[in-house]
């Protein structure tokens, strides 16, 4: 039997599952499917427990430039107004205080200068820059035990989402799924697709499924299935494993410390879990590893197929891992997962964010931490920040790095934009409905919503979760 749809969505994570309800909510597309291989939706990299929990908006994330901290801002903010809207209870996400830490008069002077020289002051109006008793208030763990002679600067914003991705990116699944002619088919592996002349044909262990578009929104495997389709040729992998370490109650929202120069990978940041507040979360650590998920062996091969095993691809991790503030950070990191030794040697990283941690306080999260593909252009012979995204005749491949889950819905809205060109306008997107049931519950610093709505409530809600 084969089974027909208008669009198949290949990845069940918070990419696919964002796209799924952009296009079952607020397009005309008559049969969509999204297919994910495990049994349960966002049960990878999307999981709770494998991601840092933040919303970037590019305000605290001292890696990002002025530019690219515009484009994550909007994506961020589509995100957050729809959780404004559907997750009043804050069973998906929680609201705290977010801060970048500056800590000696270097780091001081160049925190000053990204906010008032270089415009994220103007670009985010709820950010401001705060001294140490300021910081006090709001995180004394922070302060207490630091040299009082030290200067101290943060840039602090009450814009802190913390976020379970999994459960947002099943709340996306329920929404689309309450449409007509919505398929969501788990425990279903891709294992190939084919274009033909009407579209694609798509074979999974229990069917042949045809679709007149085809969108890949499958992480680090994206790449893969795009090089099996002859897509992506010059591109590779660099496959990233993130780990946390666990203290108890220390921190009320996020902190976060300034960004390595040179380094694409984020800062290591101290946060509460998301469901609970007396767990705090440090990290991520950043090991580089031969797998497309964490711990799953059997993806070695995969990784394989995408490095290539070429020329092209030896000489990109040659000159990617021979800078010498990368080579030692690497090395550096393989030392975090040894047991006694890691949380010994990942110490110094937790008392630059709370100062009196003990080595006693701290141990590594098992089971914690997923893996993040760094794209390789290996026709550079670099390494690329952020998202890649390869667009074919009638296909879309997504792969979706930090901070793909923030910019989830953004990136969807322009997946779906050209979903309507590969249609030839058969089928229409009503953006404006889907910016109002998105951003435009955004809680804006005037006090209004982006539609002009008070947000009042979400005052009273952030009151009633502080008393929790």
């Amino acid at each position: 039997m084969v089974d027909t749809y208008d669009l198949v969505i290949v990845g069940g994570g918070i990419s696919g599952a964002s796209l799924l309800y952009t296009v079952a909510k607020f397009t005309d597309v008559e049969r969509v499917a999204l297919l994910e291989k495990e049994e349960e939706i966002a049960a990878i990299n999307s999981h709770h427990t494998n991601n840092s929990q933040t919303l970037h908006f590019g305000d605290i994330e001292t890696n990002y430039t002025l530019e690219k901290a515009e484009d994550v801002k909007e994506g961020a903010e589509l995100l957050a107004g729809y959780l404004e809207s559907v997750d009043a209870d804050r069973e998906m996400h929680s609201k705290r205080s977010k801060m970048v830490l500056a800590v000696g008069e270097e780091e001081v002077a160049e925190l000053e200068e990204r906010y008032h020289e270089e415009g994220f002051g103007d670009l985010f109006p709820k950010l401001e820059p705060i001294e140490r008793e300021e910081i006090a208030e709001i995180e004394p763990a922070v302060v207490e035990g630091r040299d009082p002679d030290v200067p101290m600067l943060a840039l602090q914003t009450p814009d802190g989402y913390v976020v379970d991705y999994g459960m947002v990116s099943n709340s996306f699944v329920e929404a689309a799924r309450a449409q007509d002619g919505v398929d969501v088919l788990t425990g279903t592996e891709v294992r190939d697709i084919r274009e033909t002349a009407d579209g694609f044909t798509i074979d999974t262990e229990e069917a042949l499924i045809e679709a007149d578009a085809t969108v890949v929104a499958a992480g680090s495997h994206s790449l893969q299935i795009a090089q099996e389709m002859g897509y992506g040729e010059d591109l590779s992998l660099l496959p990233v494993a993130g780990s946390f370490f666990l203290a108890d109650d220390l921190l009320n929202g996020k902190v976060y410390t300034l960004q390595m120069k040179k380094l694409p990978f984020a800062a290591v940041h101290g946060d509460a879990d998301v469901h609970d507040g007396s767990i705090t979360r440090f990290g991520p650590t950043a090991k580089v590893v031969p797998t497309l998920e964490r711990g799953e062996y059997e993806t070695v091969q995969d990784f394989l197929d995408v490095f290539g095993l070429n020329p092209d691809s030896f000489l990109s991790y040659g000159n990617i891992l021979a800078d010498r503030i990368l080579l030692p950070y690497v090395l550096r990191n393989l030392v975090y997962d040894v047991p006694e030794a890691g949380a010994r040697a990942f110490l110094p990283h937790v008392q630059k964010v709370v100062p009196n941690v003990d080595l006693e306080d701290i141990e590594r999260a098992e089971g914690y931490g997923g893996v993040r593909p760094q794209i390789v252009d290996t026709s550079e012979k670099s390494l690329d920040m952020g998202e890649a995204k390869i667009v074919g005749d009638g296909v879309i491949f997504n792969i979706t790095p930090s901070p793909g889950a923030s910019t989830c819905l953004k990136n969807a809205m322009k997946d779906t934009h050209t979903l309507v060109e590969f249609f030839e306008g058969e089928i229409e997107f009503d953006e404006e409905s889907f910016r109002e049931a998105t951003i435009g519950n955004f809680p804006r610093a005037d006090g209004a919503t982006a539609d002009g709505a008070s947000d009042a409530t979400v005052d009273e809600a952030d009151a009633a979760a502080a008393d929790d």
